[in-house]
């Protein structure tokens, strides 16, 4: 096959309004842009709302990105696209639909006259790239994440809208079979869709040479629980918080930022232990490292995930993970040293398995070795087996 040229479409993508939104879609197109066979385009659009008024506050954000970036050396570029919050979740495809349109002509005129479209999010990015699909005439591949699978198909005219778009691409994949499954439910054909698992960069993400001397230059010296993610409530940070004040020897660190801060730390004050939960805000990459190579165990209580690469990254530091039992974590949690799966969302059960796991932790060096099993060279090379089939039988139609 000659070198495909393919135009990565997604809103689920690392700028500077967000640098920290998407970073494991980043890492991925990252991997996939060293393929010898590959000639990358990522298209990653921005919202854009037009007036200025407190119920929206956070969209001015946005109008600092600039029109194009260059995120690992990956040519990028940034198109405002109109939203209508609240308002406008049903035409979110088309509102994007008409911003892409006109840039992806220009994008072909400067001379990228791309193969394929490779759009992340089924919705509304997915769905705008299937009718970019047919409006160019180019094949589609669409990848489910996470949440465009197990919650936007509640809503009747996004499911409609994503079996279309399902029914119009050419490759399909999913990031866990879990996902697989529930698209099948939905009425996709499940015998098109490839497992396409998500991996961690091993190199970042790695067991520290000075575990002990990290530990006592953070001051740790009772058991160390991360819960890292959004600070939302489908995120679970507050039963994070119920289990471990019932444990007096440990100490939770909460790593992200979001609208429940404020009712965490009240939370947690209310049940007496301000003392032994911090909230750091989010981090960057490679200090998330380090503390979760000095953590005793990393803990998601989410209540639905893809592949929650948070689980990834703590194995690969040597640290094992007690996760709620949804969707793609079991696919992850396979084995004793990878950690615990949380049989039930409540602060009982996250407690439960906390204790286990400070019984009888697993071997650092096992949990790492088991995390290698994901690697984003796998990912890729995948991803570009769907790639080689979708352009396959495209030109053969």
């Amino acid at each position: 096959m000659d070198r495909a040229r393919i135009l990565s479409l997604t809103t689920i993508f690392p700028s500077v309004a967000q640098p920290h939104h998407g970073v494991f879609l980043l890492n991925r197109l990252a991997s996939l842009v060293e393929h010898p066979g590959v000639e990358l385009r990522v298209v990653a659009p921005v919202p854009y709302f037009p007036w200025r008024t407190r119920m929206f506050p956070g969209y001015s954000r946005y109008a600092t990105v600039p029109a194009t970036s260059t995120p690992h050396g990956i040519a990028t570029s940034h198109p405002r696209y109109l939203v209508l919050p609240k308002f406008g979740m049903s035409l979110a495809p088309l509102l994007l639909l008409a911003r892409l349109v006109p840039h992806l002509v220009a994008l072909r005129r400067s001379g990228f006259d791309f193969d394929l479209i490779d759009a992340y999010y089924l919705y509304p990015d997915g769905v705008a790239a299937a009718m970019l699909g047919v409006l160019f005439r180019k094949p589609v591949i669409l990848s489910a994440l996470g949440s465009d699978v197990s919650l936007l198909p509640s809503f009747t005219i996004p499911r409609w809208q994503i079996r279309w778009a399902a029914e119009h691409a050419v490759g399909l994949t999913a990031v866990c079979a879990a996902l697989r499954d529930e698209m099948a439910r939905i009425g996709i054909d499940r015998q098109r869709i490839r497992v396409v698992p998500h991996g961690v960069d091993t190199d970042l993400f790695k067991p520290l040479r000075d575990r002990a001397g990290f530990r006592a230059s953070q001051g740790w010296v009772d058991r160390i629980v991360l819960s890292v993610g959004h600070l939302i409530p489908r995120k679970g940070h507050h039963l994070a918080i119920e289990a471990v004040a019932g444990m007096p020897d440990a100490r939770l660190i909460v790593i992200g930022e979001g609208p429940e801060m404020c009712r965490l730390q009240k939370l947690a004050r209310t049940l007496g232990m301000a003392d032994r939960v911090s909230f750091t805000g989010v981090m960057a990459q490679d200090q998330l490292a380090a503390f979760m190579g000095g953590a005793d165990v990393l803990l998601n209580c989410s209540d639905r995930e893809g592949i929650a690469n948070v689980l990834l990254e703590a194995m690969a530091c040597g640290t094992p993970v007690a996760a709620t039992a949804v969707w793609g974590t079991p696919e992850v949690i396979t084995v004793p040293e990878a950690g615990r799966l949380i049989a039930g969302r409540t602060a009982g059960a996250v407690a439960e398995a906390l204790t286990r796991l400070f019984t009888d932790p697993p071997d650092r060096a096992a949990t790492r070795r088991h995390a290698e099993r994901f690697t984003w060279d796998g990912t890729t090379r995948l991803h570009m087996a769907a790639v080689r089939d979708c352009l396959g039988a495209w030109r053969a139609t």
